[in-house]
């Protein structure tokens, strides 16, 4: 009798799902934000909070999903700047690290996982650096990057300047993703950079042609401020990597300002290609050339620049099949007065701009930074989930036709190469403004429902959940690799039903300066049954996997345990 209550205990506590969805709110989606609620208040900071004097502290931070302790729940990495003067190292800003309690709450554990530190920090990234199960944090900032060491007891140390991923202290860290460039089955790290900055020579708003804006004085860059290279760092396997920037070519694309970064296999050859977006000047997407270097084909493949050959001011950027067609597309948020950028990849090695058949044209006011594709439904078709907020506050004061504190965007893929903007219709947790910036996506709860974490600028975070019930099916799957690197990052899943195909690809990185959860999240429809699940791992090989007997589940796929596929 015991245990038959015992079982009738687990069964109810795996049916209750925190913030439940409902039928007092039409799908797809109705997000509200439940970070309060939740427990996540810690404020960003990133210098003053309603004057920005000066880029760097305008520029925002990111937001980074992991399971830290391996419990099968995700937990919430958010990264912090700082001031321009701290005056008291007690209440100095830190990065946070929030543990999943399974019951819809979160508690910071930041003090007791050893994340304590205070610097200029821009974007974070996950992966399992030396594949001993636990996944490090990697942070990018203004100053030198850290590289957090997950020592699998529920604390981190702090490794980089060791390991040799600090970085020279001059160049500023924006975007960053774990990678196996080369296939050797261990991660390396690809970091955009934005600029040289010193603030002893950065001139002060109005003081030249790039402190100007709309005839108003504003904060300088990144125009007329010096670009600085991106860098790759190999990973040597010994706990330490090399800096091969220049060896591989990445230092060769100089004069960007870059911001996020999102690796794919664009050309479906097996090996990982770097796409990068950045402000003010073309985007860049760097071809693996399957030796060890790299050549930037943006501009040929058709990346690079919009439909009119004009460069934009590009903040975040994700890829994903949006369209069913098996090929894995982008899509780029950019500055105001300007449309974000949707590229169709077209299977032959290059894509065409369809922002504005694809009805994204819209919404020009709006600056956009974070961004996934994201399908809050479960429909089968991967939506778009935006965060927007401008750089000047005096946008405000000035009326300059746009808000500093601006909504978020969600584009409803229609399932026919089109989308339909829902923002308005969607929920609170869509138009209360906020000054915005990284935006990472995770099925928090383990329930199927994917919700989004938000780092706003100067500000409280977002966690938004879909309130909204629908009927649609979906599965999750978490990728182990045994000689690939273990969290399987590169690896690209292609499932198969009677009617339709879904790929998606595991990555690191992404939407803006942030990195979401590395299980792969596909929404099926109304589809109960699978046909084919097929994995290419990181290293090349590909196998079969038996479909699952049920589905509206998650489930674990270890390289080498499925069939060989010829």
């Amino acid at each position: 009798m015991l245990s038959i209550l015992l079982f009738l205990l687990v069964v109810s506590l795996r049916a209750q799902k925190p913030y439940p969805p409902t039928t007092d709110h039409a799908p797809p989606a109705w997000f509200v934000d439940v970070a309060t609620q939740a427990g996540i208040t810690v404020r960003n900071v990133n210098g003053s909070i309603d004057a920005k004097r000066y880029i760097i502290e305008a520029t925002g931070s990111g937001v980074a999903i992991l399971d830290y302790d391996n419990d099968g729940w995700p937990d919430i990495f958010l990264v912090n700047g700082t001031t321009m003067h701290p005056s008291d190292a007690k209440d100095a800003p830190t990065n946070h690290l929030f543990h999943n309690n399974h019951d819809g709450t979160f508690t910071d554990v930041t003090v007791k996982a050893g994340l304590v530190s205070t610097g200029w920090g821009q974007g974070a990234c996950v992966g399992d650096y030396d594949n001993d199960g636990n996944e490090d944090i990697f942070v990018t900032g203004y100053g030198t990057n850290r590289l957090f060491r997950n020592q699998g007891n529920g604390t981190f140390k702090q490794v980089a300047e060791q390991a040799g991923v600090a970085g020279s202290g001059k160049e500023w860290g924006t975007g960053c993703a774990f990678v196996d460039y080369d296939r050797d089955g261990k991660l390396d790290i690809v970091v955009a950079n934005y600029v040289h900055f010193d603030l002893a020579t950065t001139p002060a708003p109005g003081e030249a042609a790039g402190c100007i804006w709309k005839a108003v004085h504003v904060m300088c860059g990144p125009r007329g401020l010096a670009s600085a290279p991106n860098v790759l760092f190999h990973n040597l396997g010994n706990g330490k990597f090399e800096d091969v920037s220049k060896s591989s070519g990445i230092e060769q694309t100089t004069g960007h300002y870059c911001f996020s970064v999102t690796t794919l296999d664009y050309n479906d050859d097996g090996w990982p290609d770097i796409y990068v977006a950045c402000d003010s000047t073309p985007a860049i997407l760097y071809r693996n050339n399957r030796n060890g270097t790299f050549t930037d084909v943006g501009a040929e493949v058709g990346v690079a620049f919009n439909e009119d050959g004009r460069e934009q001011a590009g903040m975040g950027s994700t890829a994903a099949d949006y369209d069913g067609d098996g090929r894995i597309d982008i899509f780029k948020t950019n500055f105001s007065d300007d449309t974000s950028t949707l590229y169709h990849n077209n299977g032959d090695g290059t894509y065409n701009d369809v922002t504005f058949p694809a009805g994204l044209g819209i919404n020009t006011d709006d600056l956009g930074w974070g961004a996934m594709f994201t399908d809050v439904d479960n429909d089968g078709w991967p939506d778009l989930l935006v965060a927007n907020g401008h750089v000047y506050p005096e946008v405000d004061s000035a009326k300059l036709g746009a808000f500093y504190r601006e909504p978020r965007l969600l584009y409803y893929n229609l399932g026919n190469g089109k989308f339909k903007d829902l923002s308005k219709t969607s929920g609170p947790g869509l138009t209360e403004p906020r000054s915005s910036r990284g935006l990472a996506i995770a099925d928090l709860f383990n329930d199927g429902r994917l919700e989004a974490v938000i780092n706003n600028l100067s500000d409280k975070p977002m966690l938004l959940v879909n309130l909204a019930k629908n009927q649609n099916h979906w599965l999750g799957l978490h990728l182990t690799g045994t000689r690939s690197n273990r969290d399987a990052i590169g690896a690209r899943v292609t499932l198969t039903s009677a009617k339709r195909l879904w790929v998606d690809e595991v990555r690191s990185g992404s939407s803006y300066n942030s990195s979401s959860d590395l299980r792969l999240h596909f929404g099926l429809g109304a589809e109960t049954q699978l046909a084919t699940v097929k994995v290419r791992w990181p290293n090349g090989t590909t196998e079969l996997f038996d479909p699952p007997t049920t589905v509206d589940t998650i489930i674990n796929l270890t390289e080498g345990k499925g069939h060989p596929s010829p």
